[in-house]
């Protein structure tokens, strides 16, 4: 009996007493793993050695040095994959060795997967020079009509002396289609400042206003290694990029058919001007690659005495589009777009499926950036029930309290007559 009684009253206790929480958890919500955003895969400190890229030799080049990029962020270091956060070669096990280049930083991905087929430093910042105008182009290109006429400023020219232009005239009056392929073809600076004015709105902020949007543009795709400060990719204090970043812009690039269009044309033709008089010319696309690679889909080539020789290169063989991306490269024994088609080759004499990374998508970016959810707001407080029962612990009422307590205080009485009453029962018989 006295066993029956002590079990009733502990299973009487149980029953009102609360359940402790699991730290950091509330109840209906499971924690989050850490650092298991979309897309975003945090670095291992220490789990795989550095290899060295493969190299040519060369001698060492007569150029000013490097600027100081900024301090590396080991989550951004990672996306993609976590075998991508190394300033060293990364490549599927069991693959053949790439090509030696003298690029600094390349990296080899699908456009249409996303596979990361192999890299080299793929998350170093690097200065990009003229291939940063594929960032311009990934931000404007869809929202200018390449039939409207633009009138050239004298702003418009304000660019490097000697750096690359495609001679458009203050005054003179362009489509927006020519401007583009002047970009991208001749890779004229003036082109990119009269086509970032107008994304822009065509005022004097216009470029100010677009270069703020390719910096947007790049953070919303995840090219977090890239800062824009020129829309030509003349060199400006803080700006930088990527391999990894130059593939996602790349893969932006190559959804908008009038960039295809334009990367794959070989002539175009500037057209006279009558006020200023200035006659037309024809100007020809300073990619080699594509009159050199069968399949080729263009690109961008780009160069400074800072940024030495950058490449962008995509081609298309047996229902795969590659592309690859290199930047701090020099022009011997192989030019930028030589050491792209060598990286493409490479890249498609791998089997199908062969990955050590990826290109996060836009959707993954925003995903991995949203906020989170607001915590579960506190219960109202009911001014018509007593403040001490509004403090008692969840689970555990007052009233409940006081029960458990009395019974409590009740059980060594009962055990206590029940003891007496088995003595008096024993004396009888």
């Amino acid at each position: 009996m006295a066993v029956k009684i002590i079990a009733a009253l502990s299973a009487i206790v149980l029953l009102f007493t609360p359940v402790p929480a699991v730290a950091g958890s509330r109840a209906g919500i499971v924690p989050a793993v850490a650092g298991s955003r979309t897309g975003i895969v945090p670095a291992v400190a220490g789990s795989r050695a550095e290899i060295p890229c493969p190299k040519p030799k060369i001698a060492k080049p007569s150029a000013p040095p490097r600027p100081t990029p900024p301090p590396e962020n080991a989550e951004q270091m990672a996306v993609g994959g976590a075998d991508l956060a190394t300033h060293g070669l990364v490549i599927p096990d069991g693959a053949k060795n790439p090509p030696a280049l003298t690029a600094t930083t390349w990296m080899v991905a699908d456009l249409d997967t996303g596979e990361v087929l192999g890299a080299c430093g793929p998350h170093v910042h690097q200065t990009p020079a003229s291939v940063q105008k594929m960032l311009l182009a990934a931000t404007a290109i869809a929202d200018l009509d390449p039939k409207k006429q633009v009138t050239v400023t004298r702003g418009d020219l304000d660019i490097e002396p000697g750096s690359s232009a495609v001679g458009l005239v203050v005054g003179g009056k362009y489509q927006i289609s020519t401007l583009w392929l002047g970009l991208l073809l001749n890779s004229g600076n003036d082109a990119a400042n009269a086509l970032a004015r107008m994304a822009g709105g065509g005022g004097t902020d216009g470029v100010t206003k677009t270069v703020d949007a390719m910096n947007a543009l790049a953070k919303s795709i995840g090219a977090y290694q890239t800062h824009a400060v020129t829309p030509s990719g003349l060199d400006g204090k803080g700006q930088f990029t990527s391999a990894y970043d130059l593939a996602l812009i790349a893969r932006v690039c190559f959804e908008n058919a009038d960039f295809r269009k334009y990367a794959l044309t070989k002539v175009a033709q500037m057209p006279a001007q009558k006020s200023p008089k200035v006659g037309g010319f024809q100007f020809q696309n300073e990619n080699k690659l594509i009159y050199n690679y069968p399949g080729a889909m263009g690109g961008k080539t780009g160069f400074t005495t800072v940024a030495r020789h950058s490449y962008v290169g995509a081609a298309e063989r047996g229902g795969r589009r590659l592309v690859a991306t290199l930047l701090g490269a020099e022009a011997r024994p192989q030019r930028g777009w030589e050491q792209g088609a060598a990286l493409l080759d490479w890249g498609f004499s791998l089997p199908k499926g062969t990955s050590v990374g990826s290109l996060v998508t836009p959707e993954e970016i925003a995903e991995s950036t949203k906020a989170p959810a607001a915590d579960a707001p506190e219960p109202a407080i009911d001014e018509t029930v007593p403040a001490a029962q509004q403090d008692a612990p969840r689970g555990l009422s007052v009233a409940a309290a006081l029960t458990v307590a009395v019974m409590l205080a009740v059980a060594p009485l009962l055990l206590l007559l029940i003891q007496r009453r088995r003595r008096r029962l024993s004396r009888r018989f």
